[in-house]
C-alpha cells in the first residue's frame, strides 16, 4: 500500500466526479453522495437549501471521501479530506463558482455553492490482489431469495 501526498490526492480527485460528504446531524452521522469539482486545492459542490447544506456549514467540520479503481493497472485508491465547509456567499467568489464546470445531476435549482477547505488530506493506493492469490475457492455470489 502506498500513502499518497496531498498533490497526488488532489490529482486523483480530479479524475472522479462523485464523492461522499459525511456530516453530523443532531449528533448522528449522515452521508450524501455529491458531484464536485476541485478548485484551487479545495472541493466545491452545488446544493439547494436543506439538510445537506445546513449540516455541512454548521461549523462542526466535514469529511469528504472519493475512491476509484483502475482496471488496467489493477490499482484501487481512496482519498479522504477532513475540513471545514463554508457556503460561498461573497459576490466575487460566487460568480467565480458559477463559472466552474459544475452542473447539478438532480433536477431542481441548486444555486448554493459550498467550499470544503481542507485541514487534512489523506490518501492510499494499492494493487488489488487476484482472488486466486488468497488460495481458496471463489465463493458463489450471494443472491436474495425469490419473493
Amino acid at each position: 500500500m502506498t500513502t499518497l501526498d496531498t498533490h497526488s490526492c488532489l490529482a486523483l480527485l480530479r479524475t472522479a466526479e462523485v464523492g461522499r460528504l459525511a456530516v453530523s446531524i443532531t449528533n448522528r452521522p449522515d452521508i450524501f453522495p455529491i458531484n464536485y469539482i476541485v478548485d484551487r486545492g479545495t472541493v466545491v459542490f452545488r446544493t439547494a437549501e436543506g439538510t445537506k447544506l445546513a449540516a455541512a456549514v454548521l461549523g462542526q467540520g466535514v469529511a469528504f471521501e472519493v475512491d476509484g479503481y483502475d482496471p488496467d493497472a489493477g490499482d484501487a485508491w481512496s482519498v479522504v479530506i477532513k475540513g471545514d465547509a463554508v457556503e460561498i456567499e461573497q459576490m466575487e467568489q460566487y460568480f467565480d463558482a458559477m463559472d466552474l464546470p459544475l452542473f447539478p445531476w438532480h433536477a431542481g435549482p441548486k444555486h448554493r455553492f459550498v467550499r470544503i477547505e481542507p485541514v487534512e488530506v489523506t490518501g492510499r493506493q494499492f494493487h488489488v490482489v487476484d482472488h486466486d492469490a488468497w488460495g481458496g475457492d471463489r465463493p458463489a455470489p450471494r443472491r436474495a431469495p425469490l419473493e
